[in-house]
């Protein structure tokens, strides 16, 4: 069994842009789960690493004499991209299934995990990617959630199927974009598209069209929007 909550960050590059009026010096800029699937791969290994001290098992610290005890044998946190967002997901594995009351204490012991155990050692600790630093956090002080892996996760719609990439206030060589790109294809599973975009980049013959391939694979400011479909009783 699994369970989903957000994740958010703060992100403190390497080069800020201090005319950017989303930076802040002691806050760096505020990520959500979307922005984070850039960073997917640097994240999960932070958190393997982190719970390899331990072995990941929070059930330990939990010190209850109840049925929630008795059924649930471990609780792993990990990451997983879930609705085209990078969430946070605690593996849990049980001897047998938990009621309605066991799933909401189990919730609540995780929470205080997230808020006050582990998870807030996790938020202190440097992740290092490509552009700069990120401080990772499981839990939120407003809209925390943790949703079981048997209720329907939201999946992306039609018109969300290409990971969004901002260019502007970004690096714009366009090697760099072409990296950010790549990484958010594979974060999304989108491996073989991300070699067939690097291939398409790399042979083309201007910096434009360069950025137009990738605005085909990414969706980004240079994107076209999606034409809307006309009404079959409005044709002439």
């Amino acid at each position: 069994m699994k369970f989903y909550s957000p994740l958010t960050a703060e992100f403190f590059p390497n080069e800020p842009d201090w005319e950017d009026e989303s930076y802040n010096e002691y806050e760096g800029c505020q990520l959500n789960g979307h922005d984070l699937l850039q960073y997917a791969d640097a994240v999960n290994e932070a958190v393997k690493k982190d719970i390899a001290d331990f072995n990941g098992d929070l059930m330990q610290y939990y010190h209850e004499d109840d049925f929630v005890r008795r059924k649930v044998v471990s609780a792993v946190p990990s990451v997983e991209i879930c609705g085209n967002k990078l969430c946070g997901c605690m593996n849990v594995e049980l001897r047998e299934p938990l009621n309605e009351g066991e799933q909401a204490a189990l919730c609540d012991y995780i929470s205080g995990q997230y808020s006050d155990g582990w998870g807030e050692g996790f938020e202190q600790r440097d992740i290092r990617v490509d552009d700069g630093t990120l401080a990772v956090h499981f839990w939120q002080e407003d809209g925390f959630k943790m949703t079981p892996s048997f209720e329907k996760i939201p999946k992306p719609g039609k018109n969300s199927l290409r990971p969004k990439m901002q260019l502007i206030g970004q690096d714009g060589n366009i090697f760099a974009i072409m990296g950010r790109a790549s990484r958010l294809l594979k974060s999304s599973g989108q491996g073989d598209k991300a070699k067939e975009m690097r291939d398409r980049v790399m042979s083309c013959d201007s910096y434009q069209k360069a950025l137009s391939i990738v605005s085909e694979y990414v969706e980004t400011e240079l994107s076209p929007s999606p034409t809307p479909k006309r009404d079959r009783g409005d044709a002439r």
